[in-house]
């Protein structure tokens, strides 16, 4: 109940922060993030209606899909990605949300098992310009996104951000407004195969912002799933 009862918050949550800003709740997608979280607890979030998760490792991962593969999970790929690690990753995600070089993009699309399996991807930025941080620069985004809309095999949807972390809120503003405008900068262009729809940003503390930035994607870890050990 007590997992139920995280989720439905979350929900509220959301639909709260649509209304402030005449959005659709639905426009919003809710992608647990389940790293650490053990694969029962999956399956009673499952139970509560979610569909979409989202880990940091493929090997964490590989455990969790083969200890639930009687439910029709949408897993997401939202940690960095070794490029030795592409092939596994192909196999196990349904998305992939944190391509941060074309290098790493080439060997997703060269581990494509037939030629007409695309997989959905987004472009990870690095906006803080944070040293631990994974992610492109803002400066290198288009580019990336016109090299990543050539390959056959991956399908370009949008982009994705982690700001610096802070407590409040309102500090991840700016980095969210300014993932917006990326986005805006790159659709603009018309590059072949490249899509800007979709925007992953928010998490537990700050999504609601993000969702008043314009986010269709929000990862959120603590608040359904509590603290991590």
């Amino acid at each position: 109940m007590e997992l139920a009862d995280n989720i439905a918050r979350v929900r509220e949550r959301i639909a709260s922060a649509c209304h402030r800003c005449g959005r659709r709740p639905e426009s919003v997608k809710l992608i647990a993030v389940s790293k650490t979280v053990p694969p029962e607890r999956i399956r009673q979030a499952y139970a509560a209606g979610l569909r979409d998760f989202g880990e940091n490792r493929v090997q964490e991962a590989e455990e969790k899909r083969t200890a639930l593969s009687d439910l029709t999970v949408i897993w997401h790929l939202i940690g960095h990605l070794q490029t030795n690690k592409a092939k596994l990753a192909r196999e196990l995600f349904h998305w992939v949300q944190s391509v941060d070089s074309m290098r790493l993009a080439a060997k997703l699309d060269k581990a494509a098992v037939c030629s007409g399996d695309r997989l959905p991807v987004l472009l990870e930025v690095n906006l803080g310009e944070e040293a631990t941080k994974s992610g492109v620069s803002h400066l290198e985004i288009a580019q990336l996104a016109e090299q990543v809309g050539q390959l056959e095999t991956l399908e370009l949807r949008g982009l994705m951000v982690i700001p610096p972390f802070d407590e409040n809120a309102e500090v991840a503003r700016p980095f969210f407004q300014e993932l917006r405008k990326l986005a805006a900068r790159i659709d603009s262009l018309r590059l072949p195969n490249v899509s800007m729809r979709e925007l992953s940003m928010g998490m537990s503390h700050d999504f609601e912002v993000a969702i008043e930035e314009g986010a269709t994607m929000v990862r959120v870890g603590t608040a359904i799933f509590g603290e991590r050990p």
